[in-house]
């Protein structure tokens, strides 16, 4: 296929290469490329066109370097992110983990802690 022809389909937006008409990304794309999902699922799971399939497919081999360097930026720019939540929430986080149970939940959580125990054991 020529690039000229998957032009209508891999677009440069604001969010980097998308495929037009829809919120998706090549990096969605691609992380179930890394993660070896067969074409088919992947199409299926991002509700895809075969076209639309085939000329990403297509476009990441033709453009392998390229997309392979952007997917890594970002994927350091989202681990970036999460640190920065995980830094802004970590003391609030140990303050809801230090609240005593609510009211009514006291078997489930007797229940999860000794399903923890068990598992720990194993």
């Amino acid at each position: 296929m020529d690039v000229q022809d998957m032009q209508p389909t891999v677009v440069r937006t604001g969010r980097g290469l998308s495929i037009a008409g829809t919120r998706i990304t090549l990096y969605d794309v691609m992380d179930y490329v890394e993660a070896e999902w067969p074409p088919a699922l992947i199409q299926h799971w991002l509700n895809l066109t075969d076209q639309q399939i085939a000329d990403v497919l297509t476009y990441i081999a033709d453009h392998h370097d390229e997309v392979e360097a952007e997917y890594q930026q970002v994927l350091q720019h989202a681990d970036e992110v999460r640190a920065s939540w995980e830094e802004r929430n970590h003391e609030r986080l140990a303050k809801i983990a230090a609240l005593p149970p609510k009211p009514g939940y006291e078997a489930a959580i007797a229940k999860l802690r000794a399903r923890k125990t068990e598992l720990d054991l194993a």
